[in-house]
């Protein structure tokens, strides 16, 4: 049996992917990001194709759209397909302007990761996509990524669900005990607006309403290389984010 699965692997070569040295295959059909393909004179009803509040229309009339609180339902690409459209991008990850990039080297592995996991609501989409980012194919600690179970142990929180009541405490306790430099990522769009459940008052708003976050991945949920490269994003590993 042993020799049977040497010789599968070396008739298979190597499966991890490359990315980020190299991009990752795009699939056809894949539903990334949506993409506005034409933003002018746009009709202010446009704005009501969205559940989540994502679409407005300016006083412009230019159609804004907030990649936080976009779920991907393609509502807006099926009704309004001459405005809108799905990338086939996996990148989704963007930080704020006012938020530096986290001081560590991991390029040249000089300092590996460690990354603290806290669902703070999720609905458990989230999990499944996080949960691949350890096996053969992602191999996150290839990138020196590496989860850990203690928050006083990680650089990174990585936040997942819109913040729920009971847990605002202990989310702040987690980043308070994190040693400096530590980033906050809001993985999913939930942790990034809050998602469909603050429409019903189920949660108060996405993470930002309780930590100051470094990094969003928006995606509902987002796929395991728009979470990579949020985490190298939210580490300085790579510089470049989705437009």
């Amino acid at each position: 049996m042993a020799l049977a699965w040497i010789a599968r692997g070396l008739r298979r070569g190597v499966v991890t992917t490359r990315y980020p040295r190299r991009r990752e295959p795009q699939l056809d059909g894949f539903r990334g990001r949506v993409e506005v393909v034409d933003a002018e004179r746009a009709p202010a009803d446009l704005a009501a194709l969205c559940p989540t509040g994502a679409i407005h229309v300016d006083a412009g009339d230019r159609i804004v759209l907030d990649r936080k609180r976009c779920i991907s339902c393609g509502a807006c690409v099926d009704a309004a397909p001459e405005r809108f459209a799905f990338s086939s991008a996996y990148e989704t990850a963007m930080r704020p302007a006012d938020r530096p990039p986290l001081s560590v080297h991991a390029r040249s592995l000089r300092r590996s990761i460690h990354i603290r996991h806290v669902d703070a609501g999720s609905d458990g989409s989230e999990e499944w996509e996080i949960s691949a980012l350890t096996n053969p194919y992602y191999d996150m600690q290839r990138l020196g990524l590496y989860f850990t179970l203690s928050p006083r142990h990680a650089d990174v929180l990585l936040v997942t669900g819109g913040v729920t009541p009971s847990m605002e405490e202990p989310l702040r306790r987690a980043y308070e005990v994190m040693p400096e430099p530590k980033a906050v990522v809001a993985a999913g769009t939930d942790a990034c607006s809050g998602g469909l459940a603050v429409q019903i008052g189920e949660v108060a708003g996405g993470v930002d309403r309780v930590l100051p976050v470094d990094v969003y991945v928006p995606g509902a949920p987002p796929s395991p290389i728009a979470l990579l490269h949020g985490l190298l994003l939210a580490a300085g590993v790579v510089t470049g984010e989705s437009t």
